[in-house]
């Protein structure tokens, strides 16, 4: 059966496939729309499979934030060159309102398809990363302008101002925990075995050597914590000062960086 430009178009146009790939596949399928579309997925698969192995070190983080719900999701390739494809853009863009809708887990089940056609077109290896969403409290996030960096924030109490404000803080400071509570004792232990090997050549008694120890201790993860933070906006004010002061509390973080 002889294969017709307007069936080529169609295929393009489902699928955004090549010209010739499309070409191909229908030829394979005998002119059969359905088992070309079949065809090209098993294609595309196989390109997956085999870019497997290798590192995905760039991308791009995404969210979408509609009636009191909102997701973060981060899609991962290969280089800067294909994180600001327009092709890779736009299924970021997809599983992220696909994400919104549906839900996270639902999006992660049905995001392989979607993925293995880009890397189909790129040549890139491309990959989910953190995949994120809140549902409770007073919402607002931000995403840095280089599509690297994504917060949101969850308050009980505040405005969605503030939440922003306290998300672009984040993207900037780089907490790695919201409160001190967070901090695991196998980080404190690890840092404090660092800071005491710094200390031990200092010649100086050991009363003000355990003092130092608890000074360095005290100081690293201040300036790791979120509420303990300068505010950027204003670094007269800690995070928690700030939260403090509008009568609100942090009651999740999801923060993604490429």
């Amino acid at each position: 059966m002889a294969v017709t430009t307007e069936q080529v178009k169609d295929l393009r146009e489902k699928t955004g496939i090549s010209v010739m790939q499309c070409k191909r596949a229908l030829e394979e399928a005998g002119g059969d729309m359905e088992k070309a579309v079949a065809i090209l997925k098993k294609t595309s698969a196989d390109i997956a499979e085999k870019k497997a192995g290798r590192e995905a070190k760039d991308g791009a983080v995404a969210i979408k934030e509609e009636g009191g719900k909102a997701v973060l999701v981060t899609l991962h390739c290969e280089t800067d060159f294909v994180a600001k494809n327009a092709d890779f853009l736009s299924l970021l863009e997809k599983l992220s309102s696909f994400a919104l809708k549906e839900g996270v887990e639902k999006m992660k089940a049905e995001a392989k398809d979607m993925i293995d056609l880009i890397i189909q077109k790129t040549g890139e290896k491309i990959e989910l990363g953190e995949c994120k969403e809140a549902k409770n409290g007073t919402l607002g996030s931000y995403v840095h302008t280089n599509g690297k960096i994504g917060v949101i924030v969850s308050l009980k109490g505040g405005t969605p101002e503030l939440a922003r404000d306290v998300a672009m803080h984040a993207a900037a400071m780089k907490p790695e925990y919201v409160t001190e509570a967070e901090v695991d004792e196998s980080a404190q232990n690890t840092m404090r075995e660092i800071f005491e090997k710094e200390i031990a050549e200092i010649n100086k008694p050991e009363e003000i050597k355990k003092k130092m120890l608890e000074g360095k201790m005290s100081s690293y993860f201040k300036e790791k914590t979120l509420v303990s933070q300068a505010f950027i906006k204003d670094p007269e004010l800690t995070v928690g000062a700030l939260l403090e002061k509008n009568g609100a509390e942090i009651l999740e973080m999801a923060r993604s960086a490429i």
